[in-house]
């Protein structure tokens, strides 16, 4: 049985992380700072989404040589940026007992590869996951079904469930067919009802109990 996870909005909040790293990349070309309802809203489509949304929200607009700018101080920022972050009360006993009733676990996310395996070794992650992809691991991010299948390839054979809380990775099982599970009290910017999904939840101790459902 294998179980494919997002990162941010599912595992861990970063949006405080995220926002502060953004504003300082804002700060450096002497923009604004955005709000912290604005940066999450930007959150979802991988970094290069996020600094072009948050360089039109503070400036109105984007240029190319800025934005490249942008990209990389964001960048620099972005993969130190573990402070503010919080694991989701519960995830880490839903994820070790899975792994203890013979799931095997991969990570799927927009968030890019340096950053991603940063935070996993803060959090002590290292070896949970048995295959990690990030926005930037292939050409192509979420939406797009080809992260989450190279994922899933790298787990082995067996039934699969996806867990996410975004509209972006309902997409992405949607485009993979791969039943879903939504983490309700991510980053999701439109109601539960209207988003694709197989089942949903609120809290991570029921987790276990629907992945195994989702699997037969």
């Amino acid at each position: 049985m294998r179980a494919v996870f997002d990162l941010d909005g599912t595992l861990i909040d970063s949006a405080p992380d995220i926002h502060a790293a953004g504003c300082a990349a804002l700060a450096s070309e002497g923009l604004p700072p955005v709000t912290a309802e604005q940066s999450r809203s930007f959150i979802g489509n991988g970094a290069r989404v996020y600094v072009e949304r948050l360089e039109r929200a503070a400036a109105g607009g984007n240029e190319a040589p800025r934005t490249e700018r942008l990209r990389q101080h964001f960048a620099r920022e972005y993969e130190v940026a573990h402070a503010l972050t919080r694991i989701y009360p519960g995830v880490e006993q839903a994820l070790h007992l899975l792994k203890s009733q013979g799931w095997r676990l991969g990570l799927c996310t927009n968030k890019p590869i340096a950053p991603t395996l940063s935070v996993l070794a803060h959090f002590g992650w290292g070896a949970l996951f048995e295959t990690v992809l990030g926005g930037d691991s292939l050409p192509v991010n979420k939406p797009d079904p080809a992260p989450l299948r190279a994922t899933l390839a790298g787990l082995g054979e067996g039934p699969a469930v996806y867990v996410g809380d975004s509209e972006v990775d309902a997409a992405t099982a949607q485009a993979a067919g791969v039943p879903f599970a939504l983490f309700t009290s991510g980053y999701r910017k439109t109601p539960v009802a209207e988003i694709a999904h197989q089942r949903a939840f609120e809290d991570w101790a029921d987790l276990p109990a629907i992945a195994r459902a989702l699997a037969r």
